[in-house]
Order: structure tokens, then sequence, then C-alpha cells
């Protein structure tokens, strides 16, 4: 499951946040980011968002449910920024390489450490990795750096980066299917109208795939469409 850090400023709930103290928030100087690199690795971070989503809401904030549920003159304001709301999407950023893609957190089910790969005999088309046990349950493992076309030997700085590979699983009206990357960033919030046009540098596959570009902190950000990638992908598997 995927959460953006926990702000504890507002919350009874008495929980260390070192993050915000000593972790990549605060001085750097927690001990454990020798390990980690970043408190979102960390199982200290872990514990603490799931002590503060688990805990129980204080008489305020049921109070503020409750106003928040009655009709009131301000009905249509509000209406109108849930619709803001809604334009907002979310997409989770990674990175291959020496690229940086996202896909629609809509269609992404976890995000794990990497697993072993069974590859496949006779298999068609070297995107297709293989078979991973994903809880239990045996799913297709596809390259996307293959099925994209991607240039690895491209930008070898930021493929030498010190990243943490992790194995994505995503489904998109169809079975399962995990990809793993070299490095996960985090959600990315965005409104449909920043998305700007795919240039014409990027490679011709990923722009074949990709719905737009987002300009995210010091870099872009290909934005993936689902059901292309998800139908090239099907017909990789025949």
């Amino acid at each position: 499951m995927l959460h953006d850090a926990p702000d504890v400023a507002s919350l009874p709930l008495r929980v260390d946040d070192c993050w915000n103290r000593i972790g990549t928030r605060g001085d750097k100087s927690c001990p454990r980011l020798a390990e980690h690199a970043r408190c979102l690795n960390c199982p200290v971070f872990e514990q603490g968002a799931a002590r503060l989503l688990d805990r129980p809401l204080s008489d305020a904030e049921l109070a503020q449910r409750a106003r928040a549920d009655t009709p009131s003159d301000t009905e249509a304001s509000r209406v109108h920024a849930s619709r803001e709301d809604a334009a907002t999407q979310s997409a989770l950023a990674f990175r291959i390489a020496g690229e940086w893609l996202a896909l629609p957190t809509s269609v992404l089910r976890e995000v794990d450490v990497i697993r072993a790969i069974h590859s496949l005999p006779h298999r068609r088309t070297r995107a297709v990795l293989g078979v991973v046990n994903v809880r239990g349950a045996l799913t297709v493992a596809v390259s996307l750096g293959e099925l994209l076309n991607m240039d690895h030997a491209a930008d070898a700085r930021q493929s030498a980066r010190n990243g943490y590979a992790r194995m994505l699983v995503a489904a998109h009206d169809s079975e399962p299917v995990a990809f793993p990357v070299d490095e996960v960033e985090g959600v990315v919030r965005y409104a449909e109208a920043a998305l700007l046009p795919v240039p014409a540098t990027l490679a011709h596959s990923t722009a074949a795939h990709a719905r737009g570009v987002l300009a995210w902190r010091d870099r872009t950000i290909g934005l993936l469409d689902s059901t292309r990638l998800f139908d090239s992908i099907a017909r990789s598997l025949r």
C-alpha cells in the first residue's frame, strides 16, 4: 500500500516522527540512512505510518466528520471543491535505467522487493522475463525496458545512482503483471491540464505508450497509458 508521509502535528497519538528530526526531512543524522537511504524504505517509518493509520478518531475529528455530513449553505462550494479534487490524479513515479516513467495508481496493486523470477521455456519475446511468486500466486514478470525498447546504455550516470530496485505489481482489466524497476520515487499528484505533449526526443516505442509528460521537480516523467501498455503486454504473451 502506498502512503504519503504522515503529518503528526495535529494528531493526539504520540508517534516519534524521527523522519522530520533526523531523517531525510530533518538533519539527516539518523544512522539508519546508511542502510535505507530514504525514510520511505525504513521499517521505523512504516511502523509509525501504520500506527497513525490505525489510530481511533478523536472527538474533534468525529465532530468534524459529523459537520461535514450535514447539509449547509456552503454545499455548493463543497461540491465545487470536490470536483477540483477529482481533477487531481496520481501516478507512481519510477526509474528504469536512465528514464523516469509513471503509472496511474489506479492500476497498481502493490510495490514489493525484488523477488526471484523463474524463466519460461520457449518464450517468444525478451520482454517476458518469466513468472514470479506474488503472495502465493504465479504472476507474469515483464521487462518494461524491453517492451518499450529503451536504451539501457543511455545516461549511465543516472543508471548508476544509488537506488533500491523494486517490483511493481499492476493490473488493468486482466491478470496482474509484475514489473522490475531500478528505483521508485513515490506518488506524484497532478492535474490533467498539467500534462505536456510527448517530446520528439522520447524513444518512439515509449512515446507510443505515453499519455504525456509531467514536469516534476528537476526532471520530466513520461506518464504511461495503462490501456496501451497492457494491450502490448497481452500481445507479447500470445
